[in-house]
Order: structure tokens, then sequence, then C-alpha cells
């Protein structure tokens, strides 16, 4: 943050300031947040075959539980979430979750106008989702993103959104703290702490700095009861900002790969590498010829920050990594043997080497009804798989077949089958012919969850 900025913060110093209202702020910024209601059609088991009887039902009316031909009741699920239009054309970000699963999603702007609104593009991984609704031509109100490293503990913000369905609410509170990446709510966990009442209901609202800037979107609250506890979760706008621009372009999030991994450095590490304090993220792996690879980083170095922001675990080294463009030039600061270097690192996509070949396995052998497919670091990286890690794995499994009865499950690592080594689709498809034809058991070699399992099963 520069020394401007910085000037203007400052505490309430008379009775005046302290009777300020954040009543302006408010009335430019509320009229982009919007209420999203979702629907969903779940089933459950019948307990009964007469939710069809024509006499029940003219008791019970049409709104009577509708029982499908395999002998489950269909129900329509309602829920809602909070949005915030950041396009005047229709552009909402909200969410994954909020509408995850959804069979349809409904916009609610300030003003109660109603709008449909489809998925342009949907992120598990960040937690975040970009809507688009049909405004006809009309301009909606937005808010504008802000830059949220330029966040410090105890500025003052305010969450808006939807709470239990009551209808559009603020709350302010002070920014409690920064970078949390233990919190373990998505795969790129790094989020702003506040203490302005977020409850169920105010997912996907907006997190809003004095300026008006929308600064993060609200996702997460730390609670037993359910209720506001004052510890409530942000994604942050510059990742926000990256899932925008991601969507907009290509339909989908593309992140930069950095073709190593690490471990946070402990006091033990840091001692032994006559370290002043524990900070950075200690290389393990560097893969060949990747992006960290090119750029000169090897096993053993200490990535200490990433363009002047300060690294200190391996969360916070992904968060940096994903709010890149692909093609930007940053700088990596490492400590190796003990002296201080730069190296400059090109924020490049995962590559998708071997091609995935995705197959599905038919025949009379253990893997019948599994897909499979080739890893690579692209392949790993989109479904949040070990990056470094190649062969062939189950990608996915028809229900009732025998690999879904024998509990294969997506991820697993096939290593061999009877001792042959499966390193490829290719030799997975050849080993199973080779031995289908046999009588005999099959010895499985896989891994699953970073563990190898061995198994067995009678031919």
């Amino acid at each position: 943050m520069n020394t401007a900025q910085a000037e203007i913060k400052s505490v309430p110093n008379t009775q005046m300031d302290v009777q300020l209202s954040f009543a302006p702020l408010v009335k430019n910024a509320a009229p982009a947040v919007v209420n999203i209601f979702t629907s969903k059609t779940v089933s459950t088991r019948a307990t009964s075959p007469l939710f069809n009887d024509p006499f029940f039902r003219r008791f019970f009316g049409q709104n009577f539980p509708r029982i499908d031909q395999g002998g489950r009741k269909k129900k329509v699920q309602n829920s809602l979430g909070s949005g915030v239009i950041v396009g005047g054309d229709g552009v909402v970000i909200t969410n994954h979750h909020v509408i995850k699963g959804a069979d349809g999603i409904k916009v609610v702007l300030h003003d109660r106008r109603e709008f449909e609104a489809k998925v342009l593009g949907s992120d598990e991984r960040t937690d975040l989702a970009i809507l688009k609704i049909n405004t006809e031509g009309a301009v909606l109100p937005t808010l504008s993103l802000g830059d949220s490293d330029g966040l410090e503990v105890g500025d003052l913000v305010l969450a808006i959104g939807n709470p239990f369905g009551v209808g559009q609410t603020v709350t302010s509170g002070i920014v409690s703290a920064l970078a949390r990446t233990q919190v373990g709510i998505t795969d790129y966990s790094f989020f702003i702490q506040t203490d302005a009442a977020i409850n169920p209901g105010n997912s996907g609202g907006a997190l809003v700095d004095m300026n008006g800037k929308l600064i993060g979107v609200n996702s997460a609250i730390y609670s037993k009861g359910g209720g506001s506890n004052g510890i409530g979760f942000a994604i942050p706008s510059n990742m926000v900002r990256s899932v925008l621009s991601g969507v907009s372009q290509t339909g989908r999030v593309v992140r930069p790969w950095l073709g190593a991994e690490g471990q946070t450095v402990t006091s033990d590490i840091a001692s032994s590498l006559n370290m002043k304090r524990p900070i950075g993220v200690l290389i393990d792996a560097v893969y060949p010829k990747g992006p960290a690879d090119q750029s000169g980083l090897k096993r053993g170095d200490v990535i200490l920050s990433v363009d002047g922001h300060e690294i200190n675990d391996p969360q916070a080294l992904r968060f940096r990594l994903a709010t890149l463009e692909l093609g930007q030039t940053i700088q990596f600061k490492i400590l190796r043997r003990g002296k201080v270097d730069k190296l400059m690192f090109e924020a490049l996509p995962a590559p998708e080497t071997p091609k995935r070949t995705e197959t599905t396995l038919k025949g009379r052998h253990p893997f019948d009804g599994a897909v499979v497919v080739n890893m690579s670091p692209a392949l790993n990286d989109e479904l949040g798989w070990d990056a470094m890690q190649g062969g062939v794995a189950i990608l996915k499994i028809k229900r009732g077949s025998t690999a879904n009865r024998l509990r294969f499950i997506p991820g697993d690592r096939i290593l061999g089958i009877n001792g042959l080594t499966t390193k490829s689709v290719k030799d997975l498809t050849r080993v199973l012919r080779t031995i289908e034809g046999r009588q005999g058991d099959w010895a499985v070699d896989i891994v699953r969850n970073g563990k190898k399992i061995e198994l067995a099963f009678r031919g």
C-alpha cells in the first residue's frame, strides 16, 4: 500500500467523527447487491406406493409428492444466497456453492425486478461462479473491484447480503485478519477474515471497503450453531478478478502452473537453513521442463516472496500464482544455500502431456465400468490431483458396474495388474486383454490418497 493511501486512513478523533454515517456509502453500493434464489429437483426413496393413488391426491392436492417409475418420490428444494453485479450488462458474481446443482436460478435486484440467470462459468476450487442475466438493454448498477492487497487489519468494511432470507441487510465491522490459509473451505484458501456479521444467505454477497469498492465476496462463517459468531470469511477481490477474467475470455478458468511442490518452512527447518525466522516454502520437487524448472528454481530452494508479496505457506503461494494472468512474468525472491537471489518466472498453463485419452473399460475384469485417463499436469490441476504424478487413473465409475461393486473410486491410480506395470491407458488396455482370457485371480496395485494398496480378487 502506498504512502498516500496510508495517510487517508485514520481513527475517529472527535464526537462529530463518531457520529458519521455509512448511509451514503450504502446508497451507492447496495443497488449492486442482489438476492439469488435457486431450485433443484431431488428424489428420495418413497415409503409407500399410495403417493400416486388418485384417491389420496383428491385430499392432499397436487403438491402431494409424486413417485417415479423407480419407486422414488421427487421434491423441489429451494435455497437462497446473494450476489454482486460486476457488469452493467448483467454479469453477476456469487459463490459456487450457492448455485451448485441448481435446475433454475432467479436473480432479484435491489428494486425487486426479477430475472432468470444462466451460468457462464463456475469454479468449485475457488467457490466462485459467474452468472448472466438478460437486461434487455438496461444498464444495471455495479460495484467495481478494489485491490484486496491494499487491505490492512483494522480497516472498516461493510457486508451486504440477504441473511436468512429476511431481505437485504447491511452489517459493519473491521478486517480482523488477512491471508487466512488454514480455513479449509476451498482449494485456494487465502481469505479475508471479518467480524462484520455474516449469516446463512450472505454467501455470495459483497464485502465493501470505505471507498465503496468490492474487496471480497462473502463465502463462509465459523459457527457451531449456524449464526454469526463474529468470524466470517470472504474471497479476496483479486481472486474474484482472476476468475472473472478467465471465464469472460475462455469460458473456464485456466490457472498458471508452478511445476513444483514444497512445504511450509517450520522453525526447525528455518534453524537448519540458518534463517532468522520461519518464512517461505521449501521446494521438495521440480517437474522437469515445467515453468519452475525453466525459471531456474531447484530442489532445496526457499521461495520467500512473489512479486514483493511475502509467502508463508504453500497455500499462499498457490493463491498468488492463481491471481496471475497467463503470460505474465513475475519475480521470485528465493533463498539458495544461504544467499538471497531473484528468479524471473513466466506464468504458463499446465501442459496436457500426455493426452488424457479417456477410455471406458469393458470386459470380464475388475475394472469393468471404470473410465480411465492418462494423468498429466493439466488434468491433475483441473481435478485437484497430485500435480507431480503421472500414469493412469480412474476418472469416474459407472454405477452398478463391477468396478463400482469392488469399491474402486475416482482418483485411484493404477500401478499394475498381476505384476505387469500400467503406465498409461494403452498399457492398461493391453494388460487387460492379455490377462482377461485366462483363468485365475487378479492382483491389483493402486495408489489411493497417497498410499499404495495391494488388492486381490478371485477370478
